[in-house]
């Protein structure tokens, strides 16, 4: 492929013993805070919340979209607060890669880890105007120059220019680690295989969010999500 910088809108088992069967889960305290549980789910996005929640949500969504940035900045707080905190709700987000760009920095902060990715991510999109801006300015000279690059020489050239190098070595990817994850082409693959999916499931903009597995593009926005939330939760 090439890449171009357009911004786009927005196994069975033999059972075990009845005794080994019965083994209870182990007990959560209390007051637990589900905020600090994250993991990289099998579909490749991070899953931050209660694995067992009544309510799923997941967010498909792009680091370079203004409307997720919107999401971000309004909804996220609140979410975590209210809903995924108290294990009520899990939250994953799958990016849905829109360009080059977007491909960039979504490998770079998926980079960072489970536990920084979701810090990374608010990072991302606090500084996205900053950043998205250093692209589109480009000279037309650095233009012509990227259309001589490969797909991975492509990658890198655009955190350097956007500075997203400097905002990945505050979540723990240096340099060499940044180059690492830009031209692992495994890592390009699983992203590109989570948006293919989306997209397989009729997903054509972000942020679009499910609940429990059910598409719901009309919800967009915090204000349009909260009440679906509690509606899912029985409230």
């Amino acid at each position: 492929m090439r890449l171009a910088i357009a911004f786009a809108a927005c196994l069975a088992l033999p059972m075990a013993p009845a005794a080994a069967a019965a083994k209870a889960p182990p007990k959560v305290p209390a007051g637990h805070d589900w905020t600090k549980t994250v993991a990289v789910t099998p579909e490749g996005g991070f899953r931050m919340g209660n694995p067992a929640a009544r309510v799923k949500l997941v967010e498909y969504g792009s680091l370079i979209c203004p409307h997720c940035r919107h999401f971000n900045e309004t909804g996220y707080k609140p979410l975590l607060q209210g809903y995924v905190r108290t294990g009520k709700v899990s939250y994953e987000f799958r990016n849905m890669v829109l360009n080059a760009p977007d491909i960039s920095v979504s490998l770079l902060t998926r980079c960072s880890g489970a536990a920084r990715f979701f810090p990374m991510s608010e990072a991302i999109y606090a500084s996205q105007p900053d950043w998205e801006k250093r692209l589109v300015d480009m000279s037309a000279a650095d233009k012509a120059a990227l259309d001589k690059m490969s797909d991975q020489q492509q990658l890198v050239r655009y955190a350097q220019v956007s500075g997203l190098l400097e905002i990945a070595a505050r979540f723990g990817v240096t340099p060499v680690r940044a180059r690492q994850c830009l031209a692992d082409p495994k890592a390009l693959d699983r992203l590109l295989d989570i948006t293919r999916a989306a997209n397989g499931l009729g997903i054509n903009r972000t942020p679009t969010f499910a609940i429990n597995g059910k598409v719901r593009d009309e919800l967009a926005t915090w204000e349009e999500l909260e009440p679906a939330l509690k509606a899912a939760l029985g409230g």
